[in-house]
């Protein structure tokens, strides 16, 4: 048999910004489990704890993240990203507000790679781009282009 203990050994007077707490010594009650249960009431909080073992190896779908990789906003060669502003009503009344950055999906052709790059660049980066080139922009940037 299988006991679990619970409790909270805690004395005297706890701070909590400008409140004083009194905590006491409080010991919760033991509940006992046995394998021939298939499960136990807890006396606790109710909760049905059961006696078989869950292993993920049981599982006959694969395990797949359910996050995907998001593309943020941020411009990858300038570094720009939103900015925190406040809208201002008619009565003076402000909220804050994000204003994003103008980011576009751009096919530009690499020459040293002989093939286009689809990038989302913003279009400061791209008025950049067209005046000192793709190469020199990535490099600067520190930003390999063989990768996407």
């Amino acid at each position: 048999m299988a006991t679990i203990t619970a409790g909270i050994s805690l004395r005297g007077p706890v701070v909590s910004g400008n409140r004083t707490f009194a905590v006491t010594k409080r010991v919760l009650p033991k509940v006992k489990l046995s394998s021939e249960l298939s499960f136990v009431t807890s006396q606790l909080s109710g909760i049905k704890i059961s006696s078989t073992h869950f292993s993920p190896a049981s599982l006959s779908v694969p395990f797949k993240t359910a996050l995907q990789p998001v593309a943020r906003r941020i411009c990858p060669f300038t570094g720009k990203k939103s900015n925190r502003a406040n809208k201002v009503s008619h009565s003076n009344h402000k909220t804050k507000k994000l204003q994003f950055v103008n980011l576009q999906y751009k096919r530009i052709w690499w020459e040293e790679g002989k093939r286009f790059v689809k990038l989302r660049l913003s279009t400061k980066a791209i008025k950049t781009i067209e005046k000192n080139g793709l190469d020199a922009v990535a490099k600067k940037a520190g930003i390999d282009l063989s990768k996407k």
